[in-house]
């Protein structure tokens, strides 16, 4: 793979080219074949940035091209050899040319970390642990050679959001999710989110960036994962080859809420000054569409957090409602089973026979409402301290036998 950059000021062009072993069609962290679509993607930052360490457009780009790549990649300037061992011992590629001293993440700016803000629910609790801390906002544009086939994607709805949040905000701009021709436009690794930020780390002196990926993310596989405790998890795990990678970089990978539930970040999204822009569906304009599969999900767990029957009115016959009517496992299963075993009437909703399958109640789904201690103990020494004080003091630690809930999820009764 040979990488490239051309800068316009304060768009970064990037441009990529196959080597003869590398493939058209690959595959992301957690599993998910992608096919490529085009070599070439921009980011639009609001400003023009300034000189930047090699290993952050290095790492950037890797975000981008890493699917694909087989055996080599050279990018278009010299990185640093933490972060080609990195490449190397991550993804068995070697990277190149080397000969840039490391980058050390140091920096003034609300002690080096920002968030990675999308709006959502998970997103908007990490916000609320860290009032001080900056946004950076990552919105979807077109491609000028790849057709939009998802135009109800609604990216402007969701920066537009953004910037009511008053919160300190970098938005940035860019196509890359039309590198993919299949399944559909999306990143090509999920942490290609982070792209601008990298970047803009530099300039805003960062040495971490805040994710709300959260318990079932981290820990217990996620969608496309085997349903099982997961603490190799091989997109989030510090020492993963992606953590290894953005800490090579001088920009670790923070997770603030990665032990606690979406039951957890729901209740601290809706009770934080935020709760106006927390948005989770990508289709609606004027609030959540209500028809999309990821608007039935949330409603499933804000009715539970907000002990009330379901407002829906998606019927088991559609297709987003399907998967709920089959057996288990599903994705996301255990907030499945804490819905269910706390919506008032959910016997008679599209996740009644899910219920009934599940047979979860609210003692057997309670180690949900508090934190794994574990995830406390792999954020960076840096910010660990102020995420064990909220933790502790809003939220609650898991007690041993609570803890066991998490580790043996997939081997006992009640999970997949």
């Amino acid at each position: 793979m040979r990488v490239s950059w051309e800068v316009d000021g304060g768009v970064h062009h990037l441009t990529f080219r196959l080597d003869p072993e590398d493939e058209v069609t690959g595959f992301c962290a957690d599993g998910e074949p992608l096919t490529l679509a085009t070599n070439s993607c921009r980011i639009e930052l609001p400003r023009a940035s300034r000189d930047l360490h090699p290993d952050l457009p290095a790492l950037a780009a890797w975000t981008v091209v890493a699917p694909w790549t087989r055996r080599a990649v050279v990018f278009d300037r010299p990185i640093s050899p933490e972060l080609a061992e990195a490449i190397r011992s991550g993804w068995a590629v070697e990277a190149g040319p080397v000969g840039a001293a490391p980058r050390s993440g140091a920096g003034p700016a609300t002690d080096g970390l920002a968030i990675s803000y999308s709006g959502g629910a998970d997103s908007v609790a990490v916000a609320a642990m860290l009032p001080e801390a900056p946004f950076v906002h990552f919105q979807r544009v077109s491609h000028p050679r790849v057709p939009n086939r998802w135009t109800h994607y609604r990216a402007d709805v969701l920066a537009g959001l953004a910037e009511r949040t008053g919160r300190e905000l970098t938005v940035v701009r860019s196509d890359l999710e039309f590198t993919l021709a299949r399944p559909r436009p999306g990143y090509p690794e999920h942490h290609a989110v982070a792209a601008g930020a990298l970047l803009l780390a530099d300039e805003l002196g960062l040495g971490g960036l805040a994710f709300g990926y959260e318990l079932g993310s981290r820990w217990l596989g996620g969608d496309r994962y085997l349903l099982r405790f997961t603490p190799d998890n091989p997109m989030w795990a510090p020492h993963g080859a992606w953590g290894r990678a953005f800490a090579a970089a001088g920009v670790h990978l923070v997770l603030p809420v990665g032990g606690v539930s979406e039951a957890v970040t729901m209740r601290l999204a809706l009770g934080s000054e935020l709760r106006a822009q927390v948005r989770w569906c990508l289709r609606g304009v004027n609030g959540p569409c209500g028809t999309c599969g990821k608007c039935l999900y949330k409603e499933l767990i804000q009715a539970a957090v907000e002990r009330r029957p379901l407002r829906t009115t998606i019927g088991p016959g559609r297709p987003v409602a399907r998967k709920w009517q089959e057996p288990p496992p599903y994705g996301g299963q255990e907030m499945i089973e804490y819905g269910c075993a706390r919506v008032p009437g959910v016997e008679e909703t599209v996740f009644g026979r899910a219920a009934a399958y599940l047979g979860a109640t609210e003692v057997s789904t309670s180690w949900l409402d508090r934190c794994y201690p574990p995830a406390i103990e792999e954020i960076p020494e840096r910010w660990r301290g102020r995420v064990r004080d909220f933790m502790t003091e809003e939220v609650g630690l898991m007690s041993d036998r609570e803890a066991r809930r998490v580790e043996t999820w997939g081997t006992i009764r009640g999970t997949p």
